[in-house]
């Protein structure tokens, strides 16, 4: 099946959600650049709206044989697949194999070396920059959504709210007992991430601003874990409130994979959409849409690079339960 990139009125906007809960079928895309040639289309109006404004665009058809090869990271799989779901008006079930990811790291390595188009992802590991400038691989990198780090711990633990100091505290092991946070007497078991996680990323750039961590707990359960692991692992352990472990936002409240457990608040502010979007709570970063910078101008993936970064592409991202980047 074909999807015509073409203008959205105002009240296809509307419909963003509708078209994703309806196996996206028929779903009309903008393409924006300026400097496309140019046709102008019509304006409409919806009520309680101002009439909108012409747009500059030019039409573009994606198919299976010309999708961009997509990667990125586990959190943004879903949203791979409604960009593909909509682009391609196929229904959501025939086109997981579009977004099979490699993880956040790995898929930055991945478009280095050209077995990649694009990337819906988080941030890697520092690392990865200084191989693209050993490289000398070019990319272009902008911020489509926000995303946050939250921590969990078991409903039964009386603990609501942590301050900075005291998540550093348990992560550097100077701090091993729930009582010394305003909680029960039970040692406090804190459990990581592997290393190239775009989550373990996040921990050590946005909450250990350089510390040390601890090696991670090693009873009952390996040592790092993936995305559903580790919460399954705070769920089950001990069947008590010791323990304690970091996600991202979109997994653990979107996906409901925290259903069962409680996110704590930090210094207070709970992760909530307004408050990831305003960068109220502490821990936040963006989900990034990143190509090679030699992509041509009129490419599918800058296509979808700069659709993702349009009022639409907003939406839909919106639309899949992530925080967009700008507020609806």
């Amino acid at each position: 099946m074909k999807c015509k990139v073409t203008l959205i009125t105002t009240l296809a906007l509307l419909l963003c959600a509708v078209m994703i809960l309806s196996a996206c079928s028929g779903f009309t895309l903008p393409f924006s650049n300026r400097e496309s040639s140019a046709t102008v289309a019509d304006t409409e109006t919806t009520a309680g709206t101002e009439e909108s404004v012409a747009i500059a665009i030019e039409e573009f058809v994606f198919t299976r044989e010309n999708f961009p090869r997509i990667d990125g990271s586990t959190s943004t799989v879903p949203l791979a697949e409604a960009i593909a779901c909509v682009l391609l008006g196929e229904p959501r079930e025939n086109v997981a194999d579009l977004a099979v990811f490699s993880k956040t790291t790995q898929s930055f390595r991945n478009l280095a070396a050209g077995l990649c188009d694009i990337l819906v992802v988080s941030e890697p590991s520092p690392e990865v920059f200084v191989e693209f400038d050993e490289q000398n691989f070019k990319y272009e990198m902008t911020p489509i959504a926000m995303d946050a780090l939250v921590f969990v711990i078991n409903a039964s633990n009386p603990v609501d709210s942590l301050t900075i100091k005291q998540i550093q505290g348990i992560y550097t092991g100077k701090v091993t007992n729930w009582k010394e946070v305003g909680g029960e007497d039970l040692e406090i078991v804190a459990y990581q991430r592997n290393a190239d996680a775009g989550s373990h990323v996040m921990m050590e750039k946005l909450v250990m601003d350089g510390l040390v961590m601890s090696a991670p707990p090693t009873q009952s359960f390996p040592t790092a874990f993936g995305m559903g692991e580790l919460i399954t692992a705070i769920k089950g352990f001990d069947g008590s409130a010791n323990a304690i472990g970091y996600s991202v936002f979109y997994y653990s409240v979107e996906m409901q994979m925290a259903e069962g457990l409680k996110i704590i608040s930090v210094d207070g502010v709970p992760p909530v959409d307004d408050t990831v979007r305003r960068g109220d709570y502490p821990f936040t970063n963006p989900f990034f849409a990143v190509i090679g910078a030699d992509e041509p101008a009129h490419s599918p993936a800058r296509v979808m690079y700069e659709w993702l970064l349009s009022s639409e592409g907003q939406a839909l991202i919106a639309s899949e339960g992530y925080v967009a980047m700008a507020g609806g």
